[in-house]
């Protein structure tokens, strides 16, 4: 734990909470349309962010270990030029932890989300978070930008914080 115990507890993982960060990705909505002769239903999430300065998709497959919680929390990273999605595969949970911010994380904005196996989530470009936390050892589909740039800022967290889960 961190030396001065400022503890980030994850909460549950709603759309509306995560709204200022990115959007969840999830098939609970019963909306949608159906397809494939009615054997399916496709429901529309937002475009991911992939384009600018010359980005294209990539699509990576992020296998995880799983830390020991708690968690000290040391660095914050964010992609200015595109979205990230992180997909869990095989019902693998996950902690986001997520800041906004310009040049550096704003700190009164930052928050933890523990999210099921069952759901994904999209980091709009500019938003700083941690790196992946699983909560078990798995894999995630992720699909970002590629471009010439790199696109990853990296910035040391600081204030000695420590990720708790909330259940």
């Amino acid at each position: 734990m961190s030396q001065d115990g400022r503890l980030l507890v994850a909460r549950p993982l709603t759309a509306a909470a995560f709204s200022p960060y990115g959007d969840v990705i999830t098939g609970a909505d019963t909306g949608g349309r159906a397809i494939n002769a009615g054997t399916s239903r496709r429901i529309e999430m937002p475009d991911p962010d992939l384009l600018d300065q010359d980005g294209r998709p990539s699509l990576s497959v992020f296998r995880a270990q799983a830390p020991t919680l708690p968690l000290d929390l040391v660095v914050l990273e964010r992609h200015r030029h595109g979205s990230q999605t992180f997909l869990p595969l095989g019902a693998v949970g996950y902690i986001v932890v997520v800041a906004l911010g310009d040049a550096a994380p704003d700190l009164a904005t930052l928050a933890a989300f523990d999210a099921d196996g069952r759901t994904g989530i999209t980091l709009r470009r500019g938003v700083w978070h941690h790196p992946l936390i699983a909560l078990a050892n798995g894999d995630f589909a992720v699909l970002e930008r590629r471009g010439a740039e790199v696109d990853c800022d990296l910035v040391a967290l600081a204030g000695g914080w420590s990720l708790v889960a909330g259940h």
